[in-house]
């Protein structure tokens, strides 16, 4: 029987956030080994439980080593990322030897002394295994994927939605190209093709256009002869690395002139067209002065404080504003260990002041709810996870009616459960807050009759060209104008 090990170090990390992250925060997120794996995600919509699946499907031992996950944030500390590593490589030669590796990579992992740390990883694990084993890989389209991790794999898929509703898919599209592999019945070959482009985070929606035909391009041409896949990485322009930016992988069967002639097509397409990703940029003045016209419930996006970016999720910018404006019924989630500590040793039913998030703004509250944040999710949503942990909560309640759902943990909003199992009814409110971008789309779009992108502050602001950037590629739109 064929062998096939699976594992991954799996991180987004923003360079723009001062501190790192620890390996509490893996702790608390997803760090498994072994069947751990397998049982957390067999049933799940994730990549990994489709390469389960696929491998199962054709009679192969999957081989769980390690996935360790934690919430995007700061880079990785030295300490942390190497931890990770060695027991990966520790928990990889207790299960040698193994016919072929998959490999679940974000791509925009950022490591404390290791700029590169997916390339860094994948580099290490081919000279753990050799050059004849496989390895094979699915990405986040938001990857910035550097020459070292191409050059370490065989193949790597990037999911082909975002919101990420198709991980599942694609982890079974990686494990049937290992599957064809290891089978003799193709050779894969990958090719890198950099865009002088870096698109804008809110542009990033693919049901939408600019992206939406970008897509469509790609998927015609994937349908040529001799092409395996292609995929489109919309990068993350929240790390400041080399790599930053988009880019294009297309892997064609034992044709790497075909693969780079590809390549090239849908980079004239992305030039002709590259204008259009820069985005539209919402104010929240612009934003109250419509507010009366729209549709409710509103979902308003935060995107400065994107914890799916990284941000820490405390902001009290849409908190402030829209009470202060009494813009209509809101819910809002901010992540605020500290309240959550302070309210548990208070009493449902009890008001008492309290200041939340980063706000200066003391308000009275009527807390509503104290306890465990542990919630599930068993549709197909942005991530794939199943379990989360928001740690200890605290629902309160203002003095204008607006409910504040306070976490001891950052988790970002890519579940409707996270409201709902709290007894937090969406169609009760007129605006709901969701700290993301496109990610909560696909939880709040069947639940929201109008969604507005805000151009919020923080260190996940829509605006790229605000951050300082020492390490980008030029030519990069939209710093440099490019031909």
């Amino acid at each position: 029987m064929l062998r096939v090990a699976l594992l991954g170090i799996y991180h987004e990390s923003n360079t723009f956030i001062e501190g790192y992250t620890t390996i509490n925060d893996f702790t608390y997120s997803h760090w498994l080994t072994g069947e751990a794996i397998c049982r957390e995600y067999s049933a799940a919509h994730h990549e990994i439980g489709g390469m389960i699946e696929v491998l199962e499907e054709n009679n192969i031992e999957v081989v769980p080593v390690m996935f360790a996950e934690a919430v995007p944030g700061a880079p990785l500390s030295a300490e942390t990322y190497h931890v990770l590593l060695e027991k990966m490589i520790s928990e990889l030669n207790n299960r040698l030897p193994v016919d072929g590796c998959l490999v679940a990579v974000h791509g925009a992992g950022v490591a404390e002394d290791e700029p590169d740390m997916d390339g860094h990883w994948l580099s290490l694990l081919r000279k753990k295994l050799g050059p004849e084993i496989p390895i094979i890989g699915t990405l986040d389209p938001h990857a910035n994927c550097s020459d070292k991790m191409t050059a370490a794999t065989d193949a790597l898929v990037a999911y082909h939605t975002n919101p990420h509703i198709d991980q599942r898919q694609t982890g079974r599209e990686a494990a049937t190209l290992m599957v064809k592999k290891l089978l003799k019945k193709v050779t894969p070959i990958q090719v890198k093709t950099d865009l002088p482009i870096a698109i804008s985070i809110e542009q990033q929606f693919t049901s939408e256009e600019p992206c939406l035909g970008l897509y469509r391009y790609a998927d015609q041409l994937s349908k040529q002869p001799g092409i395996l896949f292609v995929s489109i990485l919309l990068g993350f322009p929240y790390a400041d690395v080399e790599e930053m930016g988009s880019s294009i992988i297309v892997v064609a069967d034992n044709n790497r002139a075909l693969a780079e002639s590809t390549g090239m097509l849908i980079k004239d397409f992305v030039l002709g067209i590259h204008t259009r990703f820069n985005g539209e940029k919402i104010k929240i003045d612009t934003l109250l002065t419509q507010l009366q016209a729209l549709s409710k419930p509103v979902l308003l996006l935060d995107m400065g404080d994107n914890v799916g970016g990284g941000a820490p999720g405390n902001s009290s910018f849409l908190l402030d504003i829209l009470e202060a404006a009494q813009a209509g019924r809101f819910v809002i989630c901010i992540h605020d260990p500290v309240s959550v500590k302070q309210l548990s040793k208070k009493h449902v039913g009890d008001r008492l002041p309290a200041r939340m998030g980063d706000s200066t703004v003391e308000r009275t509250v009527l807390i509503r709810k104290l306890g465990d944040g542990k919630f599930r999710e068993r549709e197909p949503r942005h991530g794939g996870q199943v379990n989360f942990d928001m740690g200890p909560i605290a629902i309160v309640q203002t003095e204008n009616g607006n409910t504040v759902l306070l976490t001891s943990l950052r988790v970002p909003p890519f579940s409707l459960q996270q409201l709902v199992d709290f007894n937090i009814i969406p169609s009760d409110y007129d605006l709901i807050v969701a700290k993301g971008v496109n990610a909560p789309i696909a939880a709040y779009a069947g639940v929201c009759n109008t969604i507005v992108k805000l151009d919020t502050p923080g260190v996940t602001q829509a605006d790229m060209t605000r951050f300082t950037y020492r390490n980008r590629r030029i030519p990069l739109f939209p710093f440099e104008q490019i031909m």
